[in-house]
């Protein structure tokens, strides 16, 4: 028992780099203070002791702001990150060294009572607000980005962005980390290459106007477009900056 609290408190220190004594941990961690109650709870679950143990989780939701129902499987060096907001289901199940951050949902679209919620592989990493619904599986390794919605099983290490959530790449080596700026964004690359296509086609159209002499009014939409460019162009470059920086 003291082995597994000694290494949930080494977890904090591998995974947060605010954490700066044990004391600090021990008193003001969120996260771990709702595992360790989850524990307990589970613990009583598995006893029979049901009431008892949904009171200790009631318990542990009303001093931490994590509701983890006191069924659900989590393995070894589990860590949430803040925690405010999370919610992990009863039939969750959870593998070693995963980290979810704020808000994170695990949970179930239907009312029947069999496996409903999702299962997360190792080193699995879920992004803030990531809600993930459903008795969907999420490989070893895999990513969810802030704010995603994942309603299917996502393969080992493909990362996901998204509503609905969409597998937009993946990473050959397992990390704990999730880089949220540097994640993939499939809706900002299609505007731009519609973009692109379509200066393409009005520099054709020109080219065929000027050819046959005809008279070419005012467009009304260009100086909209080129706004729009440099905003995309703008931001790419505020994101190469930022990794310049780093």
């Amino acid at each position: 028992m003291f082995r597994a609290l000694r290494e949930d408190v080494k977890t904090v220190f591998a995974r947060d780099p605010a954490a700066r004594s044990k004391l600090e941990v021990l008193l003001c961690y969120p996260g771990l203070h709702a595992l360790w109650l989850h524990r307990i709870a589970h613990y009583l679950w598995k006893l029979k002791f049901r009431l008892l143990a949904r009171y200790v989780s009631h318990v542990g939701r009303f001093l931490t702001g994590i509701e983890i129902h006191p069924n659900a499987a989590i393995g070894k060096r589990f860590f949430i990150d803040h925690g405010a907001g999370v919610v992990i289901g009863e039939t969750a199940e959870i593998g070693d060294n995963v980290l979810i951050y704020q808000g994170v949902v695990l949970g179930g679209t239907t009312l029947e009572k069999k496996k409903r919620h999702p299962t997360l592989g190792n080193n699995v990493v879920v992004g803030s607000a990531a809600i993930l619904l459903g008795p969907i599986t999420v490989g070893d390794g895999a990513r969810i980005g802030a704010n995603s919605v994942v309603v299917r099983s996502v393969p080992p290490g493909a990362i996901v962005v998204g509503v609905p959530g969409r597998v937009v790449g993946g990473w050959a080596e397992p990390t704990m980390d999730l880089e949220h700026g540097k994640l993939p964004d499939p809706f900002s690359e299609a505007i731009r290459l519609i973009l692109e296509e379509q200066a393409r086609l009005s520099e054709r159209v020109g080219k065929l106007e000027e050819a046959r002499g005809l008279a070419v009014g005012p467009d009304e939409l260009a100086e909209k477009i080129v706004q729009i460019e440099k905003a995309f162009a703008n931001s790419q470059g505020t994101k190469e900056g930022e990794d310049n920086e780093i």
